[in-house]
């Protein structure tokens, strides 16, 4: 397993990390992506531990809780060989305080969290979402607070667009409070949006990239081709109007390159996915899933080999698009704003 520097900070993650949020499912929507229990929890922990990933994800949000619940379960004894991210800002109940990032609701739902952790001490802590209501002063006040009182040792954002991000950069520069080190963005193959501003942000300012749903919302599977029925075990049949828009023919475009590339390496397409992210700036860690141990075992598999860069040129290319305005725009001026340009295929850009 290769290990990578969080952004500008100082802590190691391992390179795939693994994303909890099949664990519990408790209700609809998370019963989708999976239902593993305590037992299976554990077993997975331990076959990422053995693999040599150190970065555990979560949040209070997901089964409304559960998902920390068994995650604290099946770490019990093996804390201190492994770090652990999770989150707040959507609701946790029904009253008017039960959500966002006020100063109210972090502390009530970072306690929540260590409770059913079964820890003292959150690694990264993340902000869900942008809370335009709240302050960003009072959000980075008390995230700072927080990290002083050794509840959580560093912060993060996650879904934000590019200025909510650099306005609370500027804003912790400013009053010497704690910086986000990290952002856990959606970046896959088939959702290339974040090289447009975020990740020149990311190199800029120093803050590293967790990707989440690397296979496109369940889309880079390898079960989804041109003229094929959606498999029958697929949480697209419920979850896909909540995730990003694909159009059919950009999706089978890109997965005839990946399988081309998956004929040349011997590796699945989900691999190759995992893979390519894996070789992107500003990412530190990217956030696997699984249904199951042979699914987890199969995602683990992604490292420890690179693609050739005429293999990732072939993928840029087939999966490359016009962004919207003004990343458009931006292309045109080509040698002096080189990272608007520095994925798209030659013909494209010139």
């Amino acid at each position: 397993m290769e290990y990578r520097l969080l952004g500008r900070s100082g802590l190691k993650v391992s390179a795939l990390s693994f994303g909890a949020a099949t664990f519990g499912g408790g209700n609809e929507f998370f019963a989708a992506w999976g239902n593993t229990g305590v037992d299976e929890a554990r077993r997975m922990v331990d076959l990422c531990l053995d693999a040599g990933v150190n970065l555990f994800d979560v949040a209070n949000g997901y089964s409304n809780g559960l998902a920390e619940e068994i995650l604290g379960k099946a770490i019990h004894g093996k804390r201190d060989k492994l770090l652990i991210s999770t989150k707040a800002f959507f609701p946790m109940g029904e009253g008017p305080n039960d959500l966002g990032s006020s100063r109210h609701h972090i502390l009530e739902q970072c306690d929540a969290s260590l409770r059913r952790l079964g820890t003292d001490h959150i690694d990264i802590y993340h902000m869900h979402g942008h809370d335009a209501l709240t302050p960003v002063e009072e959000v980075l006040d008390t995230l700072t607070t927080l990290v002083h009182a050794g509840k959580i040792r560093y912060i993060a954002c996650s879904n934000f667009s590019g200025w909510h991000l650099m306005k609370s950069l500027a804003v912790s520069d400013r009053y010497g409070w704690i910086r986000y080190v990290a952002h856990q963005v959606y970046y896959s193959m088939i959702g290339r949006e974040y090289e447009w501003e975020l990740m020149p942000l990311g190199e800029e300012q120093g803050v590293g990239a967790l990707i989440w749903s690397p296979l496109g919302w369940g889309r880079l599977t390898g079960k989804l081709r041109r003229g094929a029925k959606l498999p029958e075990v697929s949480r697209l049949h419920k979850t896909a109007d909540a995730g990003p828009p694909v159009a059919d023919e950009f999706l089978y475009r890109v997965v005839d390159a990946i399988d081309e590339v998956a004929k040349e390496t011997g590796k699945t397409v989900p691999q190759i996915a995992l893979n390519w992210l894996l070789q992107r700036p500003t990412v530190s860690s990217v956030i696997i899933g699984a249904r199951n141990e042979e699914q987890l075992k199969q995602n683990l598999a992604a490292v420890g080999w690179n693609l050739t860069p005429e293999q990732v040129a072939k993928l840029d290319a087939a999966s490359d698009v016009t962004p919207v305005y003004p990343y458009w725009h931006q292309r045109i001026v080509g040698p002096r704003n080189p990272a608007a340009v520095r994925f798209v295929p030659k013909t494209s850009a010139e």
